[in-house]
């Protein structure tokens, strides 16, 4: 795995993925029964933090790569990402913001989109039937799922207009990860990861905004969410191995 890095390196980035999959899993497993979720909090927390950790480990390990200005934005990413954890936890001033948690991981995902599309375009993977079809479908499953899932049968708030834009950005990510994927297949797990993300994302709406409840709900969503993350974090590694100097 990562044979293209140094032995240092390759160990230390195997170290990062194997300590998140620790916290996450190891949370979930090892976690005091809950009607909702096992996972501690901290474990949840520590293991996004890792994924930070592990972006910019990666773009600091792989400076002289042409592939690292990728790795930047996925860092930048991921960063804005956690960020959004720490709002959805109550842990900045002021508790729990779901706006303020909406806002940092809508940023995460303009650096991703900018990461996809540069990186894209640096490779001459800019077929627009590929790139924009993309798009247009994974805008109609933005559209309808944010329409089912956060606006039919509710009395509209801010909140839930505000979730539309923020749908559809996720929906950019996954649409702008596919294209690329199909165009270069050895980034299909970046597309799986993307669609993770807003799988996760929609569970979430689905509780805070219609009250879904079912057992262990907590649980799935990190347990779509963490692993999306790292997917698209650790697509690092087919940029840099596609880009090797």
């Amino acid at each position: 795995m990562f044979d293209f890095l140094p032995t240092s390196s390759r160990y230390w980035l195997i170290a990062l993925l194997i300590l998140w999959a620790v916290l996450l899993f190891g949370g979930f497993i090892l976690g005091p029964a809950d009607a909702s979720q096992r996972m501690p909090k901290w474990t949840r927390l520590a293991s996004s933090a890792v994924l930070v950790l592990a972006a910019w480990s990666w773009f600091l390990l792989t400076r002289q790569n042409a592939a690292n200005g990728f790795v930047l934005w996925l860092a930048i990413g991921m960063t804005f990402g956690f960020m959004g954890d720490l709002f959805m936890a109550g842990m900045m001033p002021g508790g729990r913001n779901v706006l303020g948690g909406m806002a940092t991981f809508g940023l995460g995902h303009v650096a991703y989109i900018i990461g996809i599309w540069r990186f894209a375009s640096q490779m001459g993977l800019t077929d627009g039937s590929a790139r924009w079809g993309s798009l247009v479908v994974w805008w109609i499953i933005g559209a309808a799922a944010w329409y089912f899932v956060v606006y039919r049968g509710q009395q509209p708030t801010t909140l839930h207009y505000a979730a539309l834009p923020y749908a559809l950005l996720l929906a950019s990510t996954a649409g702008m990860a596919t294209g690329l994927a199909i165009q270069q297949g050895q980034f299909t797990w970046l597309a799986v990861g993307a669609a993770l993300f807003l799988i996760s994302d929609l569970i979430l709406a689905a509780q805070l905004f219609n009250d879904l409840s079912f057992f262990l709900i907590g649980d799935v969503i990190w347990l779509t969410y963490g692993p999306g993350q790292m997917l698209i974090v650790y697509s690092a590694a087919t940029a840099v191995a596609l880009l090797q100097t």
